[in-house]
């Protein structure tokens, strides 16, 4: 039995200061598991972290030198879960090289640089969950949103790209794919773009309503577990049936 086996689980939540990443958290702690909260806002990392009796530390993980530092500070991790997420609501005419390179570091990026963090410790334990959150928009495009939507189905690629290199390592890799979810981030777009938007949006989905932090992160806590052993090179939607037929 390895190592990983005899102890808790350790968790590894990027972008956990609010919204999906800061549910997750609590997800994971609930089924057991010991988290380190890490985010690009510090504060809010050690705000979620410290009510739930668990650590947590500032990171940009667009930094690809930041994420190993954690990870050899902290680590090793058997779970992975990369929440980090940002858009600017514009059409693509109207941004910039500048723009789309924020973008791509931020929702690309960060995917490679804490997949290759946690990685190796994962490869020697013949164990690991990898789970990315990225968006609908990465599978159906997004109106307002071309180059975020273009780094979200990167990370869809991605994923399923490690999950193919560590299947037989024990390691799944797997995406969850939220369509509008009632947090921050959502409400700066809708701030942009106005409540046609919020209206559009809402009526994109089957259910009829936004989904909530908790929706998400059921889901991927269920890929971080056990019963999840067998999934792997997935994208599960958590979108109200946004991505139905996709």
């Amino acid at each position: 039995m390895s190592d990983a086996n005899k102890r808790a689980r350790r968790a590894l939540v990027v972008g956990s200061a609010s919204g999906i990443g800061a549910a997750v958290a609590a997800g994971l702690v609930g089924a057991g598991q010991e988290v380190l909260c890490a985010d690009l806002d510090g504060d809010g990392a050690r705000r979620i972290a410290g009510g739930l009796g668990m650590v947590g530390v500032q990171a940009d993980a667009g930094d690809f030198d930041r994420m190993h530092d954690i990870v050899a500070r902290h680590g090793p991790f058997d779970v992975l879960v990369n929440c980090v997420g940002a858009d600017q609501h514009a059409f693509f005419t109207h941004t910039t090289p500048a723009q789309w390179s924020d973008l791509l570091r931020i929702n690309l990026g960060s995917a490679l640089n804490t997949t290759h963090a946690v990685l190796p410790a994962m490869q020697a334990a013949g164990y690991g969950r990898i789970i990315h959150v990225a968006s609908e928009a990465g599978r159906l495009g997004s109106r307002g949103g071309a180059v975020y939507a273009a780094a979200k189905g990167g990370v869809i690629a991605f994923t399923r790209s490690i999950a193919r290199e560590n299947g037989h390592k024990n390691i799944t890799a797997n995406v969850v794919a939220p369509g509008p979810i009632d947090t921050p981030m959502l409400r700066q777009a809708v701030e942009a773009g106005g409540e046609k938007l919020m209206r559009a949006m809402v009526g994109a989905t089957l259910a009829r309503r936004l989904g909530t932090p908790a929706e998400v992160a059921a889901a991927v806590v269920f890929l971080a577990s056990e019963a999840a052993a067998y999934v792997t090179g997935e994208v599960l939607g958590v979108s109200g049936g946004m991505g139905c037929g996709a």
